[in-house]
């Protein structure tokens, strides 16, 4: 297969081969991983259960969002690279891991409802956003959706820690 191979070239990079061979560079990546996941996991929780109404019902959902997304990207791009480097390390397993696939496949149904939310559901936030704890009931479906994939995405994470052996 052409992809295994090309997986099997990134494996071999320098980068990739310090992180495998490494005793301990392999879990410090992971432990910034985890963490940054946890943020990730943990501001957008807050946005979600203001939006079903049951948190921060004194702040407005745009007030809650401009407070903590910006630790949300930027914990999701630290995410991003370790889970890279980590991947790195043994790209032709990883690729074919149940879980790892599981994973991608829910990040990026995390990313679609996110779309869908912020193209859709934020559009007449003026009128909604009132500080009342009234949200819509497409928003709270994005919520829900949104802490359920979540959960499942850390699920799936703790899964391939699993089943790389």
């Amino acid at each position: 297969m052409e992809i295994d191979r090309a997986l099997g070239w990134l494996q071999t990079t320098r980068i990739a081969s310090t992180i495998a061979e490494n005793e301990i560079l392999f879990p410090w990546i992971e432990s910034v991983h985890v963490l940054a996941i946890v943020l990730v996991v943990g501001t957008i929780s807050i946005v979600d259960l203001r939006l079903l109404g049951v948190a921060s019902l004194d702040l407005t959902v745009r007030r809650l969002m401009r407070d903590v997304i910006p630790y949300t990207w930027g914990a999701f791009v630290v995410a991003a690279i370790t889970g890279s480097l980590m991947f790195s390390s043994d790209a032709v397993h990883y690729a074919h891991n149940f879980f790892f696939l599981g994973k991608l496949v829910l990040l990026a149904l995390a990313g679609l409802n996110m779309a869908v939310f912020h193209l859709i559901g934020v559009g007449d936030i003026e009128r909604w956003d009132t500080g009342t704890g009234h949200t819509p009931v497409a928003a709270k479906a994005a919520a829900t959706i949104s802490l359920v994939v979540w959960i499942a995405v850390v699920a799936f994470g703790r899964g391939i820690g699993f089943t790389m052996h």
